[in-house]
């Protein structure tokens, strides 16, 4: 902490704003408000840069300091006792997910020939359709057969 304290910002900010104060009276008239917009501006950013750094110095005298010690041997065996059953836990969820995803395939197997069979029956079903459409036209064609040879006799 040198001898501003930690107040560098809010004196460079107001030595700032106080040029831009000063400049207010020197400049013609037509940049005063422009001015005095900035200068309001920059002593408000003042005020804030110095209730920042009160509250930092207030907040770091007050604050708590932490208490380091050295880990014992105890909590590094149950650390790594920790760490065995986080291992064997995996190992366990990993089978589980093995034999989900092994259900699934199996499940998606069963829905792919689902789906194969039914593309087939569409397919008979298309088949059917046209031989009804060619048996109705041969139909039709026979019923018109059957009005040229009654039309010519």
């Amino acid at each position: 902490m040198g001898y501003l304290g930690n107040h560098l910002a809010t004196v460079v900010v107001a030595i700032f704003a106080s040029i831009l104060t000063w400049l207010y009276f020197v400049m013609p008239a037509a940049l005063h408000q422009l001015l005095l917009v900035s200068s309001i501006v920059t002593w408000f950013l003042v005020g804030i840069c110095w209730a920042a750094q009160k509250s930092a110095d207030y907040a770091h005298k007050h604050g708590h300091e932490e208490k380091k010690s050295s880990p014992s041997i105890e909590h590094r065996s149950q650390t790594a006792q920790a760490k065995t059953a986080t291992y064997d836990e995996l190992n366990t969820a990993k089978t589980t997910f093995t034999a989900q995803l092994n259900e699934l395939h199996d499940t998606v197997k069963l829905k792919d020939g689902e789906i194969d069979r039914l593309k087939q029956q569409i397919a008979s079903l298309e088949t059917l359709v046209q031989i009804e459409a060619l048996k109705a036209e041969l139909a039709n064609l026979k019923v018109l057969a059957s009005k040229e040879k009654g039309t010519k006799k």
